[in-house]
């Protein structure tokens, strides 16, 4: 088993030269373009896809691999993930050959290498250089080429940079280097989500609401923390691939999400002190005026100062950069029980939003969205903690109200503030009056 960790991009293939060349200077050793051809497999009802699993045979020329990818994290187009890789004498499955141990409880393994069957395939020449950045030696594989399913395709033109001994601190180091310049995007779908998307239809990728944020049972107020950061900036990723594809209104999601990564930071404010995230706040609010800008979907998206944004937050994540700014007191509090946090904060933000809206404000609502916005995004950051049965609605009557302010519906407005400050608490220790 090796543990990969890898960063990926989208490039922009009129970026391909400049971006050679700005790979040949970094002195490394460099192997030539090999065409490599991948086969995928799954079950008819996806039993290694629901189990966060990716079965392939790799061709190279007349040697064959077998590669197995367990479930693991992925933050930002970042991946660490276990990986199991057998050599084989032919382009023929032999499942035996991997360890028992890495199966789900129940699969039984003789009857899934006959269930398993070819699902989609990529193409794609592949060009490396591996090089020593800091303490670390990284692989960067350049792939052009396509993901293809039946009679569906799609390009493929990606950057791949592969941590082979070493930190990921020196990963994302040589990350921000690369992304310094315009044409390459940080992103998170893979080739496996393509041919996927590819095998079940290719039916456009609808836009996703922000959702309440769900944890585990006894998460810690830190966990909320990554969690919270990991939801806002998979919204963004998620949005940005569907802008650049020419869904125009994918682009108001990418703003929601870079608010939501803003309200999360004040959330936990109170024990992450502001100067462990200055320079983030910085490169978001630079980059949230540039979305105010009458410019193209690749300008912005491509822009360096997207990818610069965008890896800051993969590293503020992966490298959890809030942790040597605490103290006993603030480490004491991050490790404690987020239900308890939960309860005490959607009081105050439900306060906040009764106060704000308890009378009707005639024409000044609009003077209100950005603390409803702000306000609403902490609880759902919070209210995940509860049912989502009774924690969904509540938070509706809000979204309802903000949507009919943005839309100047005025009727509608009164409808939704009346129905939103009547609500009753659905969390425990409320404090209501």
């Amino acid at each position: 088993m090796a543990q990969e960790i890898e960063l990926k991009f989208i490039v922009q293939h009129e970026a391909v030269p400049a971006l050679r060349t700005l790979l040949d200077s970094l002195n490394g050793a460099h192997q030539a373009p090999r065409q490599l051809h991948n086969t995928y497999y799954e079950t008819a009802d996806n039993l290694l896809r629901r189990h966060d699993m990716g079965l392939r045979i790799r061709g190279d020329n007349d040697r064959y691999e077998m590669t197995i990818k367990a479930a693991g994290r992925v933050v930002g187009g970042l991946h660490q993930r276990p990986e199991y890789n057998i050599p084989l004498e032919s382009n023929a499955l032999d499942l035996a050959r991997f360890p028992a141990e890495i199966w789900p409880q129940g699969v039984e393994v003789s009857a899934l290498q006959q269930a398993v069957q070819p699902l989609f395939s990529t193409d794609f020449l592949r060009e490396k250089w591996v090089v020593t950045h800091g303490e670390s030696e990284i692989e960067l594989a350049l792939d052009q080429g396509e993901v293809k399913s039946g009679e569906l395709s799609e390009p493929l033109c990606e950057l791949e940079l592969e941590l082979l001994s070493g930190n990921t601190a020196d990963l994302l180091k040589l990350a921000r280097q690369l992304v310094a310049e315009p044409g390459i995007r940080q992103g998170s779908l893979s080739k496996a989500a393509r041919g996927y998307h590819l095998a079940q239809g290719n039916a456009p990728r609808q836009i996703k609401p922000l959702a309440i944020l769900k944890l585990k049972p006894k998460a810690t107020v830190e966990q909320a923390l990554e969690a919270s950061l990991e939801m806002a900036l998979a919204h963004w990723q998620y949005h940005e691939e569907l802008w650049v594809r020419g869904v125009k209104q994918a682009k108001d999601e990418v703003v929601k999400a870079l608010a939501l990564v803003r309200h999360a930071l004040a959330q936990f404010g109170g024990i992450v002190p502001r100067k462990a995230s200055t320079h983030l706040r910085d490169l978001l609010t630079h980059y949230e005026v540039s979305l105010t800008q009458a410019l193209p979907a690749d300008t912005l998206a491509y822009g360096s100062e997207s990818g610069i944004t965008k890896l800051a937050l993969t590293d503020w994540l992966v490298s959890r950069r809030w942790q040597a700014h605490l103290d006993e007191k603030a480490r004491a509090k991050i490790s404690d029980s987020f239900k308890r946090y939960a309860d005490t904060h959607l009081s105050r933000h439900a306060a906040e939003l009764r106060n704000a809206f308890e009378r009707p404000l005639g024409d000044k609502y609009r003077d209100q969205l950005p603390r409803l916005g702000r306000e609403t995004d902490a609880i759902r950051l919070l209210a995940g903690v509860y049912d989502s049965a009774v924690s969904a609605p509540w938070l509706e009557n809000w979204e309802g109200l903000r949507h009919a302010i943005e839309t100047g519906q005025r009727i509608e407005i009164e409808h939704y503030r009346n129905e939103a400050i009547s609500q009753e608490p659905f969390w425990r220790h409320s404090g209501k009056r």
